[in-house]
């Protein structure tokens, strides 16, 4: 990471999502980071019971995770796209209710109530809680449709960030939140998807990025949308 530095020297990251492809090229950043403390990981493989669909698990999870705070940086690495094998649906008649559920947990509310656990965990003075969103999720850049699930999701999302920051910002002036764009990154959430595509990047190009635009973005308020090239996006 180059300057300008917005963590102080012996700063304290929490990685959710750290076992995926975006999640892990984080924690190695922030590892090879001289001024990151420390980085803790969160993820299913490693933490028994993390399950974004069962908020009742949050609090204890957040309880065996208190001692490695508080946490100046938080990054939510979390996402799906394909559930169960079925890929995001192309029209109305495709719309299934129990598939539109689960986008909305995994993607939306699951991750917003992991903050609410975890919000008294985050440290005091200007930390940062950055969420990995989708370009699709903007409703003003949505000029091709489809997708229903995944970009009611990601929009719901950014909606909820949007209002956590304005609250979050009352207690913490100098607090920052951000819904992250990491570009089409090669994965296995995204590779049924990029066959014919040449815009696809590395997860570890994508995290540069995004650590670039996290150190860049500015005291609130509000919350911010910006993508892995640090360039702002409409919500």
């Amino acid at each position: 990471m180059s300057d300008p530095h917005i963590f102080v020297e012996g700063f304290k990251a929490l990685v959710i999502g750290a076992t995926g492809t975006i999640g892990q090229a984080f924690c190695e950043a922030l590892s090879n980071d001289t001024k990151c403390q420390s980085v803790t990981r969160l993820s299913r493989s490693l933490n028994s019971g993390f399950d974004l669909e069962l908020p009742e698990s949050f609090p204890e999870i957040v309880e065996n995770l208190a001692s490695a705070g508080p946490f100046d940086l938080v990054i939510d690495a979390t996402g799906v796209l394909v559930i169960d094998g079925q890929g995001p649906e192309k029209t109305l008649r495709a719309l299934d209710p129990l598939q539109l559920e689960r986008y909305f947990k995994i993607n939306a509310t699951g991750p917003l109530l992991f903050l609410k656990a975890l919000e008294p965990h985050l440290a005091s003075g200007s930390p940062c809680y950055a969420k990995l969103s989708a370009r699709v999720g903007s409703i003003s850049d949505n000029r091709l449709g489809g997708w229903y699930g995944y970009r009611a999701s990601k929009a719901a999302l950014n909606m909820m960030l949007q209002t956590a920051a304005i609250e979050l910002q009352r207690k913490r002036p100098g607090m920052r939140v951000i819904a992250l764009q990491p570009g089409t990154v090669i994965s296995p959430l995204s590779s049924p998807f990029t066959h014919h595509r040449h815009d696809v990047i590395d997860a570890k190009i994508a995290v540069r990025g995004l650590m670039q635009a996290i150190m860049s973005m500015p005291d609130g308020p509000g919350a911010h949308f910006l993508d892995y090239q640090t360039h702002s996006i409409p919500w």
